[in-house]
Order: structure tokens, then sequence, then C-alpha cells
């Protein structure tokens, strides 16, 4: 640049530009270089955050016990619960079937007529009188060296010198059987175990009374 283009007032050391202001500067530490102390406040911060993380924690620990001590009271409960049910259930069936049943009886002669004395079908009366028991029959001796047959009709219908109608001429099980004329005992049963008390009845056809 020449003088006769210089501004005047200016000279030319005047238009070198100036260096833009430093603002600061960066400083880096290496291994050498000693940590600095947190402050007062960051130390502080740092056991708060210590804390409430051991809080959290606590917490978290407490709820899965009250919760895993939930699952197995509910888990107890659920098992005691179905032990009592089938404790329950299995009384009730033990009950329903020991109770034995009442079924009454009558003394049959060998075409199904009810006669009015039950020593015919009594076993202990028959063979005490010369007779025996022979195919579900009880056989009483008669005049001229015969027998007469008779049984017991099990919960048929029928009144004296009539034919009974319906039951079975075999004697039941867990059953309580009463004489229908006489109203004395011809089985006692129990607990699924029929008993009986000289009854012509015993190991019978099983053919159904009126037959």
């Amino acid at each position: 640049m020449t003088e006769e283009n210089t501004p005047e007032g200016t000279t030319p050391s005047d238009e070198t530009p100036s260096q833009p202001p430093q603002r600061g500067s960066m400083r880096f530490q290496d291994e050498s270089t000693t940590p600095r102390e947190p402050s007062l406040g960051e130390q502080r911060a740092r056991r708060q955050a210590l804390i409430e993380q051991e809080e959290r924690e606590a917490s978290e620990r407490e709820e899965a016990e009250v919760a895993k001590r939930k699952a197995g009271f509910k888990r107890k409960v659920l098992i005691g619960s179905g032990v009592t049910v089938g404790l329950v259930g299995l009384v009730a069936t033990y009950y329903a079937v020991a109770q034995p049943q009442e079924v009454t009886a009558s003394c049959t002669d060998s075409n199904g007529i009810v006669v009015a004395d039950d020593n015919n079908c009594d076993e202990t009366y028959v063979t005490s009188h010369g007779g025996y028991s022979s195919g579900g029959f009880l056989f009483m001796p008669i005049g001229g060296g015969g027998y007469s047959s008779y049984r017991y009709n099990y919960g048929g219908t029928g009144v004296v010198g009539q034919r009974v109608t319906g039951g079975s001429y075999t004697a039941p099980s867990n059953a309580n059987v009463t004489s229908k004329t006489s109203g004395k005992s011809v089985q006692r049963g129990g607990f699924g175990i029929s008993g009986k008390s000289g009854t012509g009845g015993t190991g019978g056809t099983g053919k159904s009374g009126g037959s």
C-alpha cells in the first residue's frame, strides 16, 4: 500500500488488526495432579444419596418378605381348605355307607303267600324242630313225613294269606330287617356288614317276590 492510498490521520501501523481478548483458559489434570477435595455441599449430597439408596433397598427387601409371607399363608389356607373339604366328604360318605337301611320282611311259603308264623322262616327254630335249610329255603316237617318250605321276602308288600308283591328273596346287606307281621328283628346290619338272626332268606335265589 502506498502513502497516496493511506487515509489522512492514519499510519500503516494503525491498520494492523488487534488480537481478540482471551476469555479464559482450560486446565487438564494428569496423573501427577492432586484430586480436588469435594466441597461440603457435594459431601452432603453424596451422603444423602447413599442414605436414600439404603432406605430404598431396605423398603424393597421388606416388601419382598411381606409378599413371601402372604404367599405362604395363602398356600397353607388353600391346603387346609382342601384337607377340610376332603375330610368332610370322607366323613359324609362314611356315614352314608355305614348307616344301615330299615327294611321289613314277610315270611312266605313256596308259593309266595305270606304266612302268619315267622318261626317258619327262623332257621334256629326250624332246625330245632327237625327241619333243615337248603337252597335259600327252610324246610319245616309236617305230618306224614313231608315238609313245607318257607323263606323271607325283603321289602315286598302283602298281608297274611296273600301273595307278596315286589321285594327280593335275597337278604340285603347293611340293613336292619324286621318282620312285617310280628315286628321282631330278623337281621341287624351296620358298617356295611349284614348280621343274620335266624333267617331263612340268606343264600336265597334272589327271585323277586310273587314269582
